[in-house]
């Protein structure tokens, strides 16, 4: 690959925008070590800020920004001025959220003007949630990998989900084909890692990842959230065979911090 090509990939990985063909590219140049990761910013941080924790000390926030890039690269499609139409697909969602809160705004001002009733309130919001998880985890069962990484999206919108949605979450971080949606759904779960279910589950899946990527996102939450029992199974993804050095390098540094 030329070096200009590969400047223009590591710089949509570093923005967020790195589509799944780029992934695969990025991906086969680590296996290969035709490239170096230290171009890739959303790693290149962690070592330096590993060296500088306590290691006995706890700390729940994450030593890079990589998990911030599918939410700024959604942020960022927001603050561009182009005439977009969108399709069915996209459309759906907002209308069916549109007319939910339609309906709620009614409803909340016909309880609190006819009984007052907190109760009832809470219950409207209550059934809100439930319609988005139910949107989201309907979403995530769609063929189209832009689908389902929209799905893990709608949970930046709840205040809490149910365990139902983290389990979700947890099975799309398992079994998903596509990378970008597994690294989205680590982003999606690192608000809920205090649960132990959550802690679990993210740990089941280290074995089950093939992408150097998710295997590399996951050994740096494992480190963030000091989860000590994640080591076992880190140290079990460095004795495949054919793992690139520098991702055993990114292994064995959130491996340092743990022990």
């Amino acid at each position: 690959m030329e070096t200009h090509e590969w400047q223009k990939i590591i710089e949509h990985f570093n923005n967020g925008s790195a589509t799944s063909e780029e992934i695969q590219e990025i991906e086969k140049a680590i296996e290969t070590g035709e490239h170096e990761l230290s171009q890739m910013t959303g790693f290149t941080t962690l070592s330096d800020q590993l060296k500088s924790w306590d290691a006995g000390e706890p700390s729940m926030e994450l030593s890079s920004r990589f998990y911030e890039t599918l939410a700024d690269a959604k942020r960022g499609e927001k603050k561009k001025f182009v005439v977009h139409l969108p399709t069915w697909t996209e459309l759906w969602p907002r209308l069916a959220f549109g007319v939910a809160m339609l309906i709620v705004g009614f409803g909340s001002g016909y309880m609190l003007q006819s009984s007052g009733s907190n109760k009832d309130v809470a219950l409207l919001h209550e059934q809100v949630i439930e319609l988005k998880e139910m949107m989201m985890l309907s979403m995530l069962e769609k063929e189209s990998a832009t689908d389902r990484l929209k799905a893990v999206s709608l949970t930046n919108e709840m205040d809490q989900v149910s365990q139902k949605v983290t389990s979700a979450l947890l099975q799309t971080l398992t079994t998903d084909a596509n990378v970008n949606v597994r690294l989205a759904a680590i982003e999606a779960l690192k608000p809920y890692v205090q649960d132990s279910r959550v802690r679990e589950g993210l740990i089941q899946s280290i074995a089950k990842q093939e992408s150097p990527l998710v295997q590399m996102s996951l050994a740096e939450l494992m480190a963030a959230i000091q989860e000590k029992k994640s080591v076992t199974e880190l140290k079990k993804l460095l004795q495949r065979d054919r793992m690139p050095n520098e991702v055993k390098k990114k292994i064995n540094e959130s491996i340092d911090v743990l022990i």
